[in-house]
């Protein structure tokens, strides 16, 4: 049975409450002489042709990244530690808006285990560098079961993955690099069973 969870207020967050959660039940690895020299120089070449195969893999991925995906401006995800996300544990993440003249679509990125408690996430996000004179911070509630217990996101057995907009249509205030702050807003602190956060930007069609 999953339960719903409840956010935590800014003033509980910002004293480091670690208080128990509130919840709400909810359906939810020598060759010697001149033989050796050559032998070198055979290694050290099959070495840089190595690298060289290497990098123009790497050359190709991000190839077929970008032509399979054109409209992504980040896509980013990043591990926590342990999977317990505990509170001041801000996952940052920098986007290079070079366009402020189109709309983008933002979502953030949640991967949870099965062994997670809740029907539900409360997380605060802080959007701030660019032409803002001010950070912006906002609360949003994530959700990730239905009401019968049967996770939303894709993946089976152990792992769930979700991608879920907060901002549609979204412009810009101006060119430059912005910073997006993740942070938890549940009761629980640390909030187990969190695998990873992440960011997507793209341009809206």
């Amino acid at each position: 049975m999953l339960n719903q969870g409840e956010h935590m207020n800014y003033a509980e967050q910002a004293s480091g409450s670690n208080s128990g959660s509130n919840n709400l039940p909810c359906a939810s690895k020598p060759i010697k002489g001149n033989a050796s020299r050559r032998t070198f120089g055979m290694t050290s070449g099959r070495s840089d042709l190595f690298k060289c195969i290497a990098f123009l893999l790497v050359l190709v991925t991000l190839c077929i990244s970008s032509c399979s995906d054109p409209d992504r401006v980040i896509d980013d995800n990043k591990p926590i530690a342990n999977q317990n996300w505990g509170y001041g544990n801000k996952i940052r993440f920098d986007v290079q808006i070079d366009d402020p003249s189109v709309a983008y679509n933002l979502y953030i990125n949640m991967r949870v285990t099965a062994n997670y408690r809740y029907s539900n996430m409360f997380v605060l996000i802080t959007q701030s560098g660019g032409s803002m004179k001010k950070a912006d911070l906002a609360r949003y509630e994530l959700k990730l079961a239905s009401p019968t217990g049967e996770w939303l996101g894709q993946g089976s057995g152990s792992m769930y993955s979700y991608q879920i907009p907060f901002h549609k249509n979204y412009r810009f205030p101006a060119k430059g690099r912005y910073r997006f702050e993740i942070e938890q807003n549940m009761r629980d602190n640390p909030l187990r069973a969190v695998s990873n956060v992440g960011l997507r930007v793209e341009k809206s069609r």
